[in-house]
């Protein structure tokens, strides 16, 4: 009888025990996001990668013709304080980061535009900053996204219809995160009908409110180049963007069309050239040759 009550209970404790706390399953969920050798070989080597872009932007109910320049590279951040590491530790991640500049001039007064963001290299997981800044004859605007348990963003215009603000939004993808999934692994872009919080740059120049937009997305690959298309029909504003279809998935060109009291207009950038240098070693004067090679006047 005993040897019957040891072998039921041996039974129950098999067969009715919690299988998520198994070993093999823990093991699973603990697995982390790894790069691609393609990508660690060519992201991992010491430089940065600057392209340099032929610009026509809109902006005043006219086209102007400028330069943009992106520039991506590799970091070690610190996820809590969100900033770069000065040193590495234990407590650094690394993050692949895009800063996207444009330089062009309306009529008598340049504008000056950067975007900063920094992604984690492992996909999984969203930016966890976002900096965005437009000068200008007029006045400077600036904001900043930080991703802790909700996005928390703080807003500092001289415009009155876009005055200074701190607002919590709650999480959806961000159009200026997409830039660096292309980067990393294209193959994880959202595609269909999503929310996306469209780029600082096009809210802040265009006074709309900063929230999650519906938007249709989509992703070609019927050529040598693939190409990524958000589609907000609320906003009346498309934006295409091009790339290579092998690692490290060069970013051609982009398009973004604005549709406007019934008339088109199209943004867009033609790439010139693409280098990598440890660019913040290049600040002598004989360094300038750089620039040329760039086509940067």
């Amino acid at each position: 009888m005993k040897y019957y009550s040891l072998l039921l209970m041996t039974f129950l404790l098999i067969f009715c025990s919690d299988k998520k706390s198994t070993p093999e399953i823990v093991e699973e969920n603990a697995k982390k996001y790894q790069p691609t050798k393609e990508f660690s070989n060519y992201w991992y080597d010491g430089t940065a990668e600057i392209t340099s872009y032929k610009l026509s932007q809109y902006r005043y109910g006219e086209i102007h013709e400028g330069t943009a320049v992106n520039i991506f590279v590799t970091e070690p951040f610190l996820p809590k304080k969100q900033v770069k590491a000065d040193y590495q530790n234990d407590k650094n991640i690394p993050i692949l980061k895009l800063n996207s500049t444009k330089k062009f001039v309306t009529g008598i007064y340049p504008y000056s535009i950067m975007t900063s963001t920094f992604s984690p290299v492992n996909i999984d997981e969203q930016a966890i900053k976002i900096s965005f800044s437009s000068q200008e004859w007029c006045g400077n605007t600036f904001a900043q996204l930080n991703n802790r348990s909700d996005f928390e963003i703080a807003f500092y215009s001289y415009f009155e219809s876009n005055t200074d603000r701190k607002i919590t939004l709650e999480k959806n993808i961000l159009e200026n995160e997409v830039w660096n999934l292309i980067r990393i692994a294209p193959e994880k872009l959202p595609i269909g009908n999503v929310k996306l919080i469209p780029s600082f740059e096009y809210l802040a120049l265009n006074h709309r409110k900063i929230k999650a937009y519906d938007a249709l997305t989509s992703l070609n690959k019927e050529s040598s180049n693939f190409t990524y298309t958000i589609n907000y029909t609320e906003l009346n504003r498309v934006l295409v963007i091009t790339f290579s279809n092998k690692a490290p998935y060069l970013i051609n060109n982009w398009e973004e069309t604005l549709l406007i009291k019934g008339k088109k207009y199209i943004s867009k950038a033609e790439k010139v050239k693409t280098i990598k240098i440890k660019y913040w070693n290049k600040n002598q004067k004989i360094d300038g040759n750089f620039r040329d090679i760039l086509g940067l006047k």
